[in-house]
């Protein structure tokens, strides 16, 4: 038992040093393009910040498909623009009666809604291009604007890592 541990460990070990990293079938890029740098979005909204984010969650994308190349190393490029952004209310409650006081009307859900276009580049060249959107539904919280912005935020970073999953793919698949 103990000679059967020492040759699991020895071949882990072996494993872990010699240099294979597990890829998704399919993860390359039109082309043949198989490392791309995303520098930083655009952002043309006013929501401050939201490039950053963005990015973030495409370049994670690019680690997952094992396709996020050095800086100058990369065989392309993807330019980001994150296009539009809003909140909005999407369920009121009905207004209660308690104790004979008639509470008014309270928002109980609220969702995000964000559009980005991404573009492929090879030498310049367009190659690929697709545009991306989507909703993320959160709640307004018990009250505290801190705590419905925290909301808003989670949502959007949510909202963010969905589109850029998705637009990925498209990428990929010359979509």
């Amino acid at each position: 038992m103990v000679r059967v541990r020492v040759v699991a460990w020895g071949l882990l070990a072996m494993g872990l040093g010699c240099g294979y990293r597990f890829v998704p079938r399919d993860s390359t890029l039109p082309q043949g393009l198989r490392s791309v740098c995303a520098p930083m979005f655009l952002n043309q909204t006013p929501e401050p910040g939201l490039e950053t984010l963005f990015t973030e969650s495409f370049r994670q994308e690019l680690v997952r498909a094992g396709t996020l190349g050095a800086r100058g190393a990369c065989e392309g490029q993807v330019e980001g623009t994150v296009t539009n952004v809003s909140s909005v209310p999407t369920i009121v409650t009905e207004p209660t009666i308690e104790n004979g006081v008639t509470r008014p009307p309270q928002l109980a859900s609220y969702r995000a809604y964000a559009e980005a276009r991404l573009r492929l580049l090879k030498d310049g060249q367009v190659i690929a291009e697709t545009g991306v959107a989507g909703t993320e539904d959160y709640l307004p919280g018990s009250g505290d604007v801190l705590e419905a912005e925290a909301n808003r935020l989670a949502a959007l970073r949510r909202l963010s890592e969905t589109l850029m999953r998705e637009g990925y793919e498209r990428l990929a698949q010359n979509w």
